[in-house]
């Protein structure tokens, strides 16, 4: 509760002060529980998430790729549009820079996950709200950063685990890391996001209300708290402790009447 304030209240100043002084404003780096506490902060101002619009100014969410899990929350002054911040953004990185870690000899490099490259940023003392993603392929990663720690971490950071590393700045465009899917199909009953949570990760139906009630599934950001709630196509669920998958829609119908759900998994 006490983060969910300080978050209102920081969300709510950042906005103001970009509507009165009429320049961007962002706040750091938002987990989804975290941007679907922001769309209810909107809903109980009597906004909507299609307006992109709160309190008087425009916001854009925004990690550093398309596929972004962990997003900044940008409050634009009159004079940019949402495609030339992006556009600028993509070329200039002042808000979120990328950054390529790669180990100095591949061969005798450790195998090195998402949870060794986060370590040894956290363990430079940079918070975890400082850091956006992390795509690891083999021992090599591209991660988004705030601009401005991005050269202390370029110039600073040597070692990932046991394995000595070069860290570079580099344009978001030369990520060559995408997010890698399993394509998955099971008959269900229904749309019903409890039936389709149960049948991607092998839970029981009961199971999976219960992870609904407790807040832990998120759909595009916002938190589902109802398990009969229909998914549309290209909606993304994720689930606490779980995984998160993109909903591709329904397919051909049984002979018993269950229809199969199409979706694609993070791996």
């Amino acid at each position: 509760m006490e983060h969910d304030n300080l978050l209102e209240g920081r969300i709510n100043d950042l906005s103001e002060r970009a509507y009165n002084n009429d320049y961007l404003t962002h706040t750091h780096f938002l987990s989804a529980g975290d941007l679907a506490y922001f769309h209810s902060m909107m809903r109980n101002k009597g906004g909507s998430r299609q307006s992109n619009i709160y309190n008087g100014c425009r916001y854009l969410i925004y990690g550093g790729h398309s596929e972004s899990d962990r997003n900044v929350l940008c409050f634009l002054p009159s004079y940019i549009s949402e495609a030339d911040f992006i556009s600028s953004e993509e070329k200039n990185g002042d808000i979120i820079t990328c950054l390529h870690i790669e180990p100095l000899n591949h061969k005798f490099a450790d195998k090195l996950s998402h949870r060794d490259f986060l370590g040894a940023l956290m363990n430079m003392g940079i918070e975890r709200d400082q850091i956006g993603d992390i795509l690891v392929e083999e021992s090599d990663a591209f991660v988004f950063v705030l601009s401005d720690i991005a050269e202390v971490i370029a110039s600073e950071l040597s070692r990932v685990r046991h394995t000595s590393v070069r860290c570079d700045i580099v344009s978001a465009s030369e990520c060559y890391i995408e997010p890698r899917f399993t394509d998955i199909s099971g008959s269900v009953a229904s749309e019903r996001v409890d039936a389709i949570i149960a049948m991607v990760f092998h839970i029981s139906r009961g199971k999976t209300q219960d992870i609904i009630k407790a807040e832990n599934v998120y759909v595009n950001g916002r938190t589902v708290i109802d398990p009969g709630y229909n998914l549309k196509p290209d909606e993304r669920v994720s689930v606490r402790g779980y995984g998160k998958f993109i909903f591709d829609g329904m397919g051909n119908v049984t002979k018993k009447g269950r229809s199969y759900a199409h979706v694609r998994l993070f791996s």
